[in-house]
C-alpha cells in the first residue's frame, strides 16, 4: 500500500468519525426543539459518548499514522542500493588472471612445470657436450629472466588497481552513510568486502609471480651449481698432470 492511499484511508476514517460525532450532538436538539422535555443527564451522556468516540477515531486515526510510518520503513529498507561496483571489479581481476596466463616459457600449470624442472633443473645432462651445456645454462636464464618480467607486470597490474579501489571505496562509504534502509546498507558492506576480496586476489597473483620469479631464480642457481662441478671436473682432467722432475 502506498502513503497515498493510505491517509485516503485515513481521511474518509475522518469524515466518518466527524459524521458520527455530529449526529449523536444533533440527537438532543432535535428532541428539544420537537417538544421533547429537555434532560439535562440524557444530554450530558450524549456528549460523553461523543467524545469517547471521538477519542476512539483519534486513536485509529494514530494507529493508521503509525502503520503508515511503519509502511514507509519498510519500503525504504527495501530499497536497492543505486551504487555497484561489481562489474569494475570483475574486470580488474580478469585483468589479473590475463596477466598470469601471459607467463612465458613456464606458467602456471603443474604438468608444464614438472616437465620443464625434469628437463632442464632436476636431471642436468651432466654427459652432454660443453655447447649443450652452455644451451642448457642459457635456456635456465632465460627461464629466470621472463620469471622477473612477469612479477613486474604483475605488480604492475596491481598497482594500476589502487586508483580504483580509492575510487570505490569513496563512492561506496558515500552511498553507505546516505542509506536509506539496511538492505542499502547491507549491499554496501557486501560491496565493500568484494572489494576487499579483489584487493585480496592482487596480493595473492603478486605474491605468487614474486616467488615463481624466485624460485626459478634458485633453481637456476642450483643447476648452474651443479653443472659447474661437472665442467671444473672436465677442465681439469684435460690438463696434463705435472710430474715433478720431469723436465730433466
Amino acid at each position: 500500500m502506498t502513503s497515498r492511499k493510505i491517509f485516503r484511508s485515513m481521511a474518509m476514517g475522518i469524515a466518518l468519525a466527524l459524521a458520527s460525532t455530529s449526529a449523536l450532538v444533533s440527537t438532543p436538539a432535535h428532541a428539544q426543539f420537537g417538544g421533547i422535555v429537555y434532560d439535562p443527564s440524557n444530554y450530558a451522556q450524549n456528549v460523553l459518548t461523543a467524545a469517547r468516540t471521538l477519542e476512539q477515531i483519534n486513536n485509529q486515526i494514530r494507529m493508521l499514522q503509525n502503520q503508515a510510518t511503519s509502511l514507509i520503513n519498510q519500503a525504504k529498507n527495501l530499497e536497492r542500493l543505486p551504487t555497484s561496483i561489481l562489474q569494475p571489479l570483475q574486470d580488474q581481476i580478469r585483468q589479473t588472471q590475463q596477466l598470469l596466463s601471459q607467463a612465458q616459457r613456464i606458467a602456471y600449470d603443474v604438468r608444464e612445470i614438472e616437465t620443464a624442472f625434469a628437463a632442464q633443473y632436476r636431471n642436468v645432462p651432466l654427459g652432454a657436450s660443453q655447447q649443450a651445456m652452455v644451451e642448457g645454462a642459457e635456456a635456465r636464464w632465460q627461464n629466470s629472466i621472463a620469471g622477473f618480467e612477469d612479477a613486474l607486470k604483475v605488480q604492475a597490474g596491481a598497482v594500476a588497481n589502487i586508483e580504483g579501489s580509492r575510487a570505490a571505496i569513496g563512492s561506496l562509504v558515500g552511498a553507505s552513510q546516505s542509506a536509506t534502509g539496511a538492505l542499502q546498507a547491507a549491499q554496501a558492506g557486501n560491496q565493500l568486502l568484494a572489494l576487499q576480496a579483489r584487493q585480496l586476489a592482487d596480493l595473492t597473483a603478486t605474491l605468487a609471480a614474486s616467488s615463481r620469479a624466485q624460485a626459478l631464480h634458485a633453481a637456476d642457481r642450483a643447476a648452474a651449481k651443479r653443472q659447474a662441478h661437472e665442467q671444473l671436473r672436465r677442465f681439469l682432467a684435460d690438463r696434463p698432470r705435472y710430474v715433478p722432475g720431469g723436465s730433466d
